[in-house]
């Protein structure tokens, strides 16, 4: 690592280089896209044509399955770095490492969360949501997902180096998931039902604040101890 560079092309460079890795192994990538869509879409077809039903199961099922899918790519958030050395060399520089580790969780969440929030509101037609609950959908994806990122960052950081981390990373995780799941899915159901969402997207920024602060403080002290 270059350690002369300004902080700002170093902080695109990890970014870059996280992007570029993961662009090598596109079928992780592109396994976690198509599992939220085939998921997702074997709701409408197992429900048969009532609406009623697609549009009140929706924000549960959408929110269900983008959790899983962001969960999926989880394991791999760290593990590539850790196995080849680059993790240690950012600890041991002179750089702030907790900047760094929120670049790698941003580029994670390019990956895996930005993805699912462009397409969501195509999956959300076969739910028959009208277009405000689709417009709110990606905006509650949008927060929710770097969420569930930052959050899962802390697992991943937790579990390195250990067999059948995914498992011990979705126990790790998943109660702290609930309330982005609770506030997001929470969101797009009030506005499916005439309500408003200003409230459930004042909980989910909030949860979203405590994330960004927490998260990447706690994730760069559990890569600290597994390196030790």
């Amino acid at each position: 690592m270059n350690q002369n560079l300004p902080m700002h092309k170093l902080l695109y460079r990890v970014f870059m280089h996280d992007i570029r890795v993961a662009l090598r192994r596109q079928s992780d990538v592109v396994a976690v896209f198509f599992f939220f869509i085939i998921a997702t879409s074997l709701f409408p077809l197992g429900t048969g044509v009532d609406q009623k039903l697609l549009m009140a199961m929706a924000p549960s099922v959408l929110w269900v399955m983008a959790l899983l899918s962001c969960m999926l790519s989880l394991p791999r958030m760290f593990s590539n770095d850790y196995a080849n050395g680059a993790l240690e060399q950012i600890v041991l520089s002179n750089q702030p490492t907790i900047l760094l580790i929120l670049m790698k969780i941003f580029a994670h969440w390019v990956l895996s969360g930005l993805p699912l929030v462009l397409i969501a509101p195509v999956i959300g037609l076969q739910f028959n949501l009208n277009t405000d609950a689709l417009i709110v959908l990606a905006e509650s994806l949008m927060i929710g997902t770097l969420a569930l990122s930052l959050i899962g960052s802390i697992g991943a950081a937790l579990t390195l180096g250990l067999r059948g981390a995914g498992i011990l990373i979705a126990i790790l995780v998943l109660p702290l998931y609930i309330p982005v799941l609770v506030f997001g899915a929470g969101a797009v159901g009030a506005i499916a039902i005439g309500m408003s969402s200003n409230g459930a997207f004042s909980l989910l920024g909030a949860v979203l604040a405590i994330a960004l602060v927490v998260a990447p403080v706690a994730t760069t002290f559990a890569i600290k101890i597994a390196l030790e």
